[in-house]
């Protein structure tokens, strides 16, 4: 990888809503009567901050790095899975200067979940929480995540090289 002072990546998520699965979003348990399906948790924005961090590394996805064919990754705990993608990062001489994502759910109210769902991931990322936004969005009843079908979230990372 060519030495860069910055790097900026994006990342995106989508997991269907469905019976007799946690709703785990943000490393948070949130109380509703779905959960996300997916082959580990299926908490679909760390998925998303992980697929912007390995961007921004221009690595592979988080479906090349686990894939749902392997079995280790059953039913696993995605900030485990973000933790490991956040040692690539150190490993390549970055640490993360800030995230940005949104999370797009019509039902639940996510805004209630996002001051735990920062102190859960700042520690993860080695990051203060003023260094992770985190916005709750809905799409006013449009196309899966409107019709309570699906959650989906996006991420913006940007890395900035050790020692800068």
């Amino acid at each position: 990888m060519a030495e860069q002072k910055f790097r900026i990546g994006i990342g995106y998520d989508i997991h269907e809503l469905a019976e007799d699965r946690d709703l785990i979003i943000g490393g948070v348990k949130i109380p509703y009567e779905k959960g996300l399906l997916g082959h580990s948790d299926a908490d679909v924005l760390v998925h998303a901050i992980i697929d912007s961090l390995l961007g921004a590394l221009a690595m592979d996805d988080i479906g090349s790095l686990f894939p749902d064919t392997d079995d280790r990754f059953k039913n696993a705990n995605s900030l485990s899975l973000l933790k490991l993608v956040y040692d690539k990062v150190q490993q390549e001489g970055y640490w993360i200067n800030n995230i940005d994502t949104n999370i797009i759910a019509q039902e639940p109210k996510m805004m209630p979940y996002i001051p735990k769902m920062k102190t859960v991931l700042a520690p993860v990322l080695g990051l203060d929480i003023t260094d992770i936004s985190i916005k709750a969005k809905t799409k006013e009843y449009l196309d899966a995540v409107g019709k309570k079908l699906a959650i989906e979230a996006h991420s913006v990372v940007l890395l900035e090289r050790i020692g800068g």
